[in-house]
């Protein structure tokens, strides 16, 4: 629903139309999002499973790249539930705060409710490569939004976060990529509930080296300080105060209040 909305705010033919369209779309993806809660209301301990993908609720799955055994695998659990509610409700509230925005205001909506897409596919991806994807996506909005509508020294802070960034996303194909190449023939997925549950690539990751070290422990490092950029933690933190003190008021309420969250979601999600 965002991803439409961001293309029809764009062809709103002036800004008053574009700021009700945008803040509409996104008040209308939070109301969707609370018909998630009923299928967990009641459901205890057992929405997140005794086991890893236990639990999943409104699965949606399809082949999407067969040749690389990729899907497009999204669904709705007790670990990002919670997360899916916040970014849908906080992305409605930035939009409602973006009201006061008065330069390109169709970019401006068009993409947030871009950014909105990339974070919601994150938390929904139960597939790693559709997970990278929504991880990417997320990239060139919040970049455009700090460097064009950002205060004095957006240029800078825009830059340092897409390096940061970027340098995360890099370890982090890095490691995808070693989980699907490193799986034992006939065994090589995205998926990341067999990644996680599959005995057979359990054994070869704790077997297998890289470089000469131990595959899985090496592999958490690359993960970790990929999400650790988002988070951030130190030393991977200095990004963040350009990037809050520059961005735009609705955009630093996105910064706080669901990006910074992202990184502890991929260590809980990838990292199992």
């Amino acid at each position: 629903l965002p991803a439409i909305g961001a293309v029809i705010v764009l062809l709103m033919p002036g800004d008053r139309l574009a700021r009700w369209a945008g803040f509409l779309f996104a008040l209308a993806t939070f109301a969707l999002s609370l018909w998630l809660l009923p299928a967990f209301m009641g459901d205890g301990a057992s929405a997140f499973g005794s086991r890893y993908g236990e639990g999943v609720h409104f699965r949606e799955h399809c082949s999407w790249i067969p040749a690389l055994n990729v899907h497009y695998y999204v669904g709705v659990d007790g670990l990002s539930l919670p997360m899916v509610l916040l970014t849908t409700f906080i992305t409605a509230l930035s939009a409602l705060a973006a009201f006061s925005i008065t330069k390109a205001v169709r970019g401006f909506f068009s993409l947030l409710l871009l950014l909105e897409t990339g974070m919601l596919g994150v938390f929904l991806s139960l597939d790693f490569f559709l997970f990278y994807v929504f991880w990417e996506v997320m990239l060139l909005p919040m970049y455009f939004l700090i460097g064009v509508w950002g205060g004095p020294r957006k240029e800078y802070a825009a830059i340092k976060f897409f390096i940061y960034t970027l340098a995360g996303s890099v370890l982090m194909l890095v490691a995808l990529l070693a989980f699907y190449f490193y799986a034992p023939a006939g065994h090589r997925t995205f998926d990341l509930i067999k990644l996680a549950t599959d005995p057979e690539i359990q054994q070869a990751f704790g077997s297998a080296t890289f470089m000469g070290w131990r595959f899985a422990p090496f592999m958490f490092v690359f993960l970790y300080i990929g999400f650790a950029i988002k988070i951030p933690v130190f030393p991977f933190h200095t990004w963040l105060p350009d990037a809050h003190v520059e961005a735009p008021t609705p955009i630093s309420m996105i910064l706080a209040g669901v990006l910074l969250k992202m990184g502890a979601y991929g260590l809980l999600r990838i990292s199992y």
